[in-house]
C-alpha cells in the first residue's frame, strides 16, 4: 500500500439507481470512499458494487481499519451486506475488531409529505427506524444459513465476532431531534481514533433522513472531509475549516426539473426532496472557497450519467483545484 495518504474515490455515484451512459460504457458504482493512510484505510458508506470496486482497486481487506456510514438512505448501506458477508474469504479475522460507526435508531418515523392525499402504511412498524447497530445484526441474522454452513462446516471464523456497529452517540448539549431539530448548529465532536486517523463528524441537513453526518479524517500532516448528503451546510463548513481535500456531494438540478413532471404529485414531492437535501456545484464550491480547502473534489453524483461539463460550475465559486473523479480514481493527499 503506498505510503502517501490519498483517497480512492471506489464509487462516485449518489442515487438508489445503476446510471448508464449513451454509449454504454461502464456507468459509476455507488457511493463509497476509502481513506488510505500508512498502512491502515478505512471504508466510509457503501453504497452499490464497493465490495468489487474494493478487490478491483487492490486495497487490501487486512489493512481495513474502519467503516463509517454518513447516513442511513440504501444508497449508502446497499452493499454493506457484501463486506460483511464475503470478507471473511479475503481476510483474516482471528482477533481482530473492525469497527462500523454510523447514525443510531432516530426513534421517530419522519413526518408525512404535505403533498401526500392520505395516510400511509410503514414498513416494520414494530421497529421502523433502526440504526446501524441494529442493522448490522439483522443483516448478520439474515444470512446466518450461509455463514453457519461456512463456520460449521468450512472452520471459518464467526464475521459477527470482527465486525462490530456502533451508534453515533450525538452530545445531549446540541438538542438533536430527528424531526425537530435535525441539524442544529453545533461544533465537532470526535467518534473515533486510533495512532494513525483521528475522526470527527458533524450534523449535516439531509431531510427527511436524520441524523446525516460528515466526516473529517486528520492525520498527520493533513486532512480529508467527506460531506454525505447535504444541503449547503453550515455546520459542514465548521468541520472543512482549511482542509486539505473536501469531497463534496454535487446535483443538477436542471436535470431534475427536465426528468420530473410538475403535474405528477410523486415527481413533484421528489423535487421537494432534491431542494431541501442536496447540493448544487456552484454552492458546494462556494462552501469549499469560504472554509479555504485546498483543494475540491465533487463526487456523489446525481445524475451519475452527467458528463464533466455539467459539474464545473463549482469553479464559478470556488478558485481553488476542481476535481471531478472517476470511480477509483486515486487523489493523493500530499
Amino acid at each position: 500500500m503506498s505510503q502517501t495518504p490519498q483517497v480512492i474515490t471506489l464509487g462516485t455515484a449518489g442515487g438508489p439507481r445503476v446510471w448508464t451512459f449513451d454509449d454504454n460504457s461502464e456507468p459509476r458504482c455507488g457511493i463509497a470512499t476509502a481513506v488510505v493512510v500508512g498502512d491502515k484505510w478505512y471504508l466510509i458508506d457503501c453504497g452499490q458494487s464497493v465490495y468489487r470496486q474494493i478487490r478491483k482497486s487492490g486495497l487490501d481487506l487486512n489493512q481495513l481499519a474502519g467503516i463509517f456510514i454518513t447516513h442511513l438512505h440504501s444508497d449508502h448501506v446497499v452493499d454493506l451486506a457484501n463486506i460483511l458477508t464475503l470478507s471473511f474469504y479475503d481476510m483474516k479475522m482471528k482477533d481482530r475488531i473492525i469497527p462500523i460507526y454510523g447514525p443510531g435508531n432516530r426513534q421517530v418515523l419522519p413526518p408525512l409529505s404535505p403533498r401526500a392525499s392520505g395516510p400511509v402504511e410503514p414498513l416494520n412498524p414494530e421497529n421502523p427506524v433502526p440504526g446501524i447497530a441494529e442493522i448490522v445484526d439483522l443483516l448478520f441474522r439474515a444470512n446466518a444459513t450461509d455463514i453457519n454452513d461456512r463456520i460449521i462446516d468450512s472452520l471459518y471464523p464467526n464475521p459477527a465476532h470482527t465486525f462490530q456497529a456502533r451508534d453515533i452517540q450525538i452530545p445531549a448539549e446540541v438538542g438533536f431531534h430527528a424531526n425537530d431539530n435535525a441539524s442544529p448548529s453545533m461544533r465537532p465532536f470526535t467518534i473515533y481514533e486510533d495512532d494513525t486517523v483521528k475522526v470527527s463528524a458533524t450534523l449535516v441537513v439531509h431531510p427527511p433522513i436524520a441524523p446525516a453526518f460528515a466526516f473529517r479524517f486528520d492525520y498527520q500532516g493533513g486532512s480529508v472531509t467527506i460531506s454525505g448528503d447535504t444541503r449547503y451546510s453550515e455546520n459542514l463548513g465548521v468541520l472543512a475549516e482549511n482542509t486539505d481535500l473536501l469531497l463534496h456531494e454535487a446535483i443538477d438540478f436542471d436535470w431534475v426539473y427536465r426528468v420530473k413532471d410538475p403535474s405528477n404529485e410523486t415527481d413533484r414531492a421528489s423535487i421537494d426532496h432534491h431542494k431541501k437535501s442536496h447540493t448544487p456545484p456552484d454552492e458546494a464550491g462556494k462552501l469549499a472557497e469560504e472554509t479555504g480547502a485546498k483543494r475540491l473534489a465533487l463526487h456523489h453524483l446525481v445524475p451519475g450519467n452527467a458528463r464533466g461539463l455539467t459539474w464545473q460550475a463549482a469553479s464559478s465559486t470556488y478558485s481553488g483545484e476542481l476535481i471531478i473523479p472517476s470511480d477509483n480514481d486515486r487523489i493523493e493527499l500530499g
